[in-house]
C-alpha cells in the first residue's frame, strides 16, 4: 500500500491553498492531482502535501462534487 494513493486526504503545505484539506484524485508520474472544497483542482508536487491517516472511497478522476460529498460523508468537513 502506497502512502499517497487515490482517496488519501492531505493538507496542502505550500502555495496559495496552503493549510487547506484536499483529496488525491489521481497519482501521476511527477506529482498528484488534488481537489477539495478549500483547494483548487490542480497537479501538485508530492512534497507540497502532507498525508493524513484518513482515506475516502473515490474512483480515479472523480469530480469536485464527488470529492466534497465524500469528505462530508466521513465528517471531515461540514
Amino acid at each position: 500500500m502506497a502512502l499517497i494513493d487515490v482517496g488519501r486526504v492531505c493538507r496542502k503545505t505550500r502555495g496559495r491553498d496552503a493549510g487547506g484539506f484536499c483529496v488525491v484524485v489521481d497519482v501521476e508520474k511527477n506529482g498528484v492531482l488534488v481537489d477539495g472544497r478549500e483547494v483548487r483542482r490542480r497537479k501538485v508536487n508530492v512534497n507540497h502535501v502532507e498525508p493524513t491517516p484518513f482515506v475516502v472511497e473515490l474512483r480515479k478522476g472523480s469530480d469536485t462534487e464527488t470529492v466534497v460529498s465524500a469528505l462530508k460523508e466521513r465528517k471531515l468537513i461540514e
